[in-house]
């Protein structure tokens, strides 16, 4: 093999390798600078269900603990169901403290998204005691606002503990909730894929039609000739922020 192909070799192996292997673990360094900006608690933020056409928008607020959290917490995407709910049971008790804060179907459609998700937040940070100093928000964009002070993270539920924590006690929560109001209403695959547009989901939408649990003012109901009139007027300009 000559010298190019070897490189070339090595490189592909290279490439194959970091693809595979899994992304380090979240830390707290971004806690540890707020910390030594003066903040005494800490919590991180994350919400999950913005884009589902059914079910509640859910945000969780948690409150590291002391020592090491559990092995194997990262971003709740990667993990599977099965995994979620394992390390779910162990976080519960780790976290110092952690709170839900939900914003129904009906509020979404009547206040739209971006009021939605403040609502939401100021619930579950509300509930924590003590009250944060500073909170550890998920994505870029704060949707939560004076009076908490409030730090952005991108991809913060990979690499930040505190977020990390909250992102699969929120998922393992709502998606709970969506398989019990799957028992309500069968045949929408709620169970399975918690109120996003599977294709079941589509299916038994353009058949049976939508359900008190689905959101009314989004505009998947333009494509169902049997059911857009159930459509609401959305919000005034201002009160949706994009899904994706």
């Amino acid at each position: 093999m000559t010298s190019a192909n070897t490189a070339s070799a090595k490189n592909s192996a290279s490439r194959r390798a970091t693809k595979s292997d899994p992304p380090p673990a979240p830390t707290f360094d971004v806690e540890n600078e707020l910390r030594a900006a003066g903040a005494r608690v800490v919590a991180g933020v994350d919400e999950v269900g913005r884009g589902a056409w059914a079910g509640p928008l859910l945000v969780c607020a948690a409150v590291p603990g002391e020592g090491e959290p559990p092995a194997g917490l990262t971003d709740s995407k990667r993990l599977t169901p099965k995994r979620r709910r394992e390390l779910a049971v162990q976080i519960e008790p780790w976290v110092a403290d952690h709170a839900f804060g939900w914003s129904e179907a009906a509020e979404i459609d009547e206040v739209g998204m971006t009021e939605a998700l403040h609502r939401a937040a100021r619930r579950a940070l509300d509930a924590l005691e003590p009250r944060p100093d500073a909170v550890l928000l998920d994505g870029r964009h704060d949707f939560i606002g004076r009076p908490w002070r409030v730090r952005t993270q991108v991809k913060g539920d990979l690499t930040c503990v505190s977020v990390a924590a909250a992102a699969i006690l929120a998922k393992v929560r709502r998606d709970s909730l969506m398989a019990e109001l799957a028992e309500e209403h069968p045949g929408y695959g709620f169970e399975k894929a918690a109120g996003y547009p599977s294709p079941t989901h589509r299916a038994t939408l353009a058949e049976v039609g939508p359900t008190p649990q689905h959101r009314m003012s989004w505009a998947y109901l333009d494509d169902l000739p049997r059911w857009s009139h159930l459509r609401r007027v959305r919000p005034a300009p201002g009160g949706q922020i994009p899904l994706l």
